[in-house]
């Protein structure tokens, strides 16, 4: 199992701020090459003894541009990247970690405001289909409720031909849920259905009868989402900019009809009216199936494969709390459902606030800011099964080991 003690055996430091710039996004070749999306650089690469550790490095692509997502290919031998506008991809030859010179824009026409990380991913068995998440523009986006708009929410794009200059985002592709504020993570279960993690709203009042009360502290909660299959369009609504979801119940988050206290995982809306209130988020609006602390920001999630026991999820840390809250990485608890078609779900239910577990964190987070604790960004599990973390304020790569 993990060790969940802050220490020198259970990380590997491998690289410092000294040598990566802002390290976002992380991949490994098959031969056991470790790229990086260093944001405002490109990406760096970086090879690995057999211990793990990097012993040599260079800048595999310039392109200043490039500031999250990254995927190999299935086949390894095509390398995907992205800016806040557009989807890029190389021709990659495993064997050198050499690229061609010029890049393929694959998606085009995404917007270059505000949440702006656009993360790649492909599943193993649909290795033409490209999902892209897209976050909303602005802390609460209201014109994102329209899913014409293509922000606030996650795209599927058939990568077997592209059509010249590349798939229009807003206008191509198929939809794998909306709603969903800024769904950074993404990553398939053991039947390749997708999951995301969602960072949810800021400085939040509630209006209740003409009566506001601040709830930022300790709501929204952020999100566990279960997308499913991305083979066929998901139309589901997600809730975002109308419903979000209670991580700390409390007075001001009262069901204005039932005159009941909402619970963790249920959804709330910012001003109930007669027109939509908290109950027409339970009817509309496709709740999370786990909920993170409010303001812990999950940026990344890999599954242990091929066990699915646990999803590992980084937790970048708030600005919006008082105190601090995530600069950790966590693991959710899953099992498979033999009775339900061998579904993948978290262990805990949807109202638990225990679901998950803290694998590496600093000594007192709520002393954590952006330049005195480490800041998780992305994961990568290796062949051995280790797991590869980056640290993008304090420019770190650490490799998680087992405990004895």
């Amino acid at each position: 199992m993990w060790s969940n003690i802050f220490a020198s055996t259970v990380a590997v430091l491998l690289f410092t701020g000294d040598g990566l710039s802002r390290p976002r996004g992380l991949v490994l070749d098959s031969l056991n090459r470790l790229l990086v999306v260093e944001r405002g650089v490109g990406i760096s690469q970086h090879d690995l003894d057999i211990s793990g550790c990097i012993y040599s490095s260079r800048l595999l692509i310039e392109m200043s541009a490039l500031n999250h997502g990254i995927y190999l290919g299935i086949d390894g031998n095509k390398l995907f990247a992205s800016s806040s506008t557009t989807v890029f991809r190389w021709s990659y030859d495993p064997k050198t970690g050499n690229i061609s010179q010029s890049p393929t824009t694959i998606i085009s026409g995404m917007s270059p405001d505000d949440h702006v990380t656009r993360t790649l991913i492909i599943p193993s068995s649909c290795p033409d289909l490209l999902v892209v998440s897209h976050g909303s523009k602005g802390n609460v986006d209201f014109a994102a409720v329209d899913p014409g708009t293509a922000r606030a929410t996650v795209k599927v794009f058939n990568i077997s031909t592209i059509p010249n200059g590349g798939y229009d985002f807003v206008k191509d592709g198929w939809g794998a849920g909306y709603g969903l504020r800024n769904e950074v993570g993404l990553v398939f279960d053991g039947n390749d259905m997708l999951w995301g993690v969602e960072n949810s709203a800021d400085q939040l009042t509630r209006n209740v009868s003409g009566v506001s009360t601040d709830i930022h502290n300790d709501n929204p909660a952020e999100e566990l989402n279960y997308l499913g299959d991305i083979k066929t369009p998901n139309d589901a609504w997600y809730g975002y900019p109308t419903c979000f979801t209670v991580w700390q119940p409390e007075a001001a988050l009262t069901n204005t009809t039932s005159g009941n206290q909402l619970d963790v995982g249920q959804q709330f809306v910012l001003a109930p009216n007669q027109t939509f209130d908290d109950n027409s988020c339970a009817k509309m609006s496709r709740p999370p199936r786990l909920t993170f602390e409010a303001h812990t920001a999950p940026l990344d999630a890999k599954f242990n494969a091929p066990k699915y026991t646990n999803l590992f999820v980084t937790l970048h840390g708030s600005w919006d709390r008082d105190p601090p809250a995530g600069y950790k990485l966590v693991a959710v608890p899953f099992k498979r459902d033999p009775g339900d078609n061998g579904a993948y779900a978290p262990v805990a239910p949807a109202n638990s606030k225990t679901g998950y577990v803290d694998i590496f964190y600093p000594p007192d987070e709520g002393k954590c800011s952006s330049s005195n604790c480490t800041r998780p960004v992305g994961l990568v599990f290796d062949k051995a099964g280790e797991l590869y973390m980056s640290s993008d304020t304090s420019g770190e790569i650490f490799k998680l080991i087992y405990s004895p």
